[in-house]
């Protein structure tokens, strides 16, 4: 998949464009509603002989428009975004910068900036797509702003028990430690990638040793807790025991979560290796322990309850 990153005025000559199918959005999370979007893209194009495209934003619009908020973590963060996209066969991937200027754009002038001059002949959006100055265009508006020049279809909203299925409520079920649930919505284990990095090595010393994650930045966790995880690493995948949180026995005033994961069936020195975590399902909130003995002990019932998880599965 091509990746191409443009901002408002972009200087990409049409010509040198081929003739695509995009499907258009944020798509935080590529969940099941927003693959049925990106899916009817790709297979239109392919029967259409077009390249297929994904136009997506970075960042989140509300980190520009809200002066409340200044930074915005995601259920897929940009590398996983791309990804998930290479793996639903999309061709190409533009990502619009969002500025100010991008923001003041009419949605005549968006329409013809960003869908007309990157020779999109077929747009797909979902039903709540909007576009254009505070949101002013959306699909009713899509026709009049076409100018003819381009085909559009909108995709409806999906539902799990009678809910749209959303960002924002998967969201809130990583909030509480739902993974089990969301994966449920997203149609696929909710994933973080990391890079393994040295910690203070205390699971060595109570047999339980462990690799403290570096997640990728911009990604949203769960809440803190012990999680039941798959790890992917060099093209292999092990069950583990992931350990999110404060370590609240050890230390009393940590701020940032650290992510360590004990991975069963596994020797060996990752230090400096790429994994993937994949959650699975929540096992119990973080304690603080008086006794090290106590940790143990509790760690060790973790381990029985995941298994058996794995063993269920």
């Amino acid at each position: 998949m091509q990746t191409i990153k443009l901002a408002y005025p972009h200087s990409v000559k049409l010509e040198t464009l081929p003739e695509t199918v995009a499907a258009i959005g944020f798509f935080d999370g590529i969940h099941r509603g927003h693959q049925k979007v990106i899916e009817s893209a790709v297979e239109i194009a392919k029967a259409k002989g077009n390249a297929s495209a994904v136009i997506t934003f970075d960042p989140h619009p509300s980190v520009i428009l809200n002066p409340n908020i200044d930074h915005v973590d995601y259920i897929t963060p940009l590398p996983e975004k791309q990804r998930i996209l290479t793996e639903m066969n999309v061709d190409r991937m533009y990502i619009i910068s969002f500025d100010h200027m991008l923001s003041k754009l009419s949605p005549q002038e968006f329409i013809d900036h960003f869908i007309i001059g990157l020779n999109i002949k077929h747009l797909i959006a979902g039903f709540d797509f909007s576009y254009g100055h505070k949101g002013q265009g959306n699909v009713q508006t899509l026709e009049a702003h076409s100018r003819g020049q381009f085909l559009f279809t909108v995709r409806d909203k999906v539902e799990s028990e009678g809910e749209k299925i959303s960002s924002t409520k998967i969201r809130q079920l990583f909030s509480r430690g739902d993974v089990r649930d969301a994966t449920h919505l997203l149609g696929r284990y909710p994933r973080v990638w990391g890079i393994v990095i040295e910690g203070y090595k205390r699971g060595r010393t109570l047999g339980y040793p462990t690799a403290n994650i570096d997640v990728i930045p911009n990604t949203l966790l769960p809440a803190p807790g012990v999680y039941a995880v798959f790890v992917h690493h060099n093209d292999k995948v092990y069950k583990g025991m992931a350990s999110l949180g404060f370590n609240p026995t050890f230390e009393d005033d940590r701020r940032d979560p650290s992510l360590e994961v004990f991975i069963f069936n596994f020797s060996g020195n990752l230090y400096g290796d790429h994994v993937q975590l994949e959650w699975c399902t929540f096992i119990r909130q973080e304690k603080k322990f008086n006794h090290v003995s106590d940790l143990v002990a509790q760690m060790k019932n973790d381990e029985k309850v995941i298994n058996t998880y794995f063993d269920d599965i």
